[in-house]
C-alpha cells in the first residue's frame, strides 16, 4: 500500500497513544494483534521481533492479546521487552481448527513464555475470536466450548494455589 513497513508501527503506536491520552482514570485498555481470522484462514505471519521493543515499551496499554497458536507466530523471545505490570495474554489455542490442544503442551508453552515475562503477568486464551465475520471459522459450537473449557482448566491448574 506504499507505506513504510519498517516504521509504520511507530506511527501507529503514536496515534494510539494520542487516542488513549483521554481515557478515564482506572480504565484498563488491552490490544489484540490479529493476523487475520476469516473462514479459518489467516492473512499475515511472522514473529513479534520487529515491533516488540516499541510495542511493549511505548504503547500505553495495560495488556496484549497475542497470537501464538502455531509456528508462524514466532518465538516467545520478544516478550523480554514486556515491562513489569503489563499483562500478556498468550493465544495458544487456535480458533481456526476444531482439534483440541493438549493441556500438557499448553502448560509447557506457558512455562517457556515465563522465561521471558513473569508468570504473574501471563494469561491464557484462544489466539483470536472464533469468528471475525458472519461466515465463521471451521469449528462447531461444541468444539469452541471445549476449547474454552480447556483454557479455564489449564489456567486453574497453573494460577490457582
Amino acid at each position: 500500500m506504499g507505506e513504510d513497513g519498517e516504521h509504520a508501527h511507530i506511527r501507529h503506536i503514536k496515534t494510539l497513544n494520542e487516542a488513549l491520552d483521554a481515557k478515564p482514570a482506572g480504565m484498563s485498555v488491552c490490544t489484540h494483534l490479529c493476523r487475520g481470522n476469516f473462514r479459518s484462514s489467516w492473512a499475515a505471519s511472522g514473529g513479534y521481533d520487529h515491533v516488540a521493543e516499541a510495542l511493549f515499551g511505548e504503547l500505553n496499554v495495560d495488556g496484549y492479546f497475542l497470537e501464538f497458536d502455531d509456528a508462524r507466530s514466532g518465538t516467545f523471545a520478544p516478550l523480554r521487552f514486556v515491562p513489569k505490570g503489563k499483562k500478556v495474554v498468550l493465544g495458544l489455542l487456535t480458533s481456526k481448527r476444531g482439534e483440541l490442544e493438549n493441556k500438557d503442551d499448553l502448560k509447557h508453552r506457558i512455562d517457556e513464555a515465563s522465561k521471558y515475562v513473569p508468570l504473574d503477568q501471563i494469561c491464557l486464551s484462544p489466539q483470536c475470536g472464533f469468528s471475525s465475520t458472519s461466515e465463521g471459522n471451521a469449528l462447531t459450537i461444541q468444539q469452541q466450548f471445549q476449547k474454552l473449557r480447556l483454557v479455564v482448566e489449564t489456567a486453574r491448574e497453573i494460577w490457582t494455589d
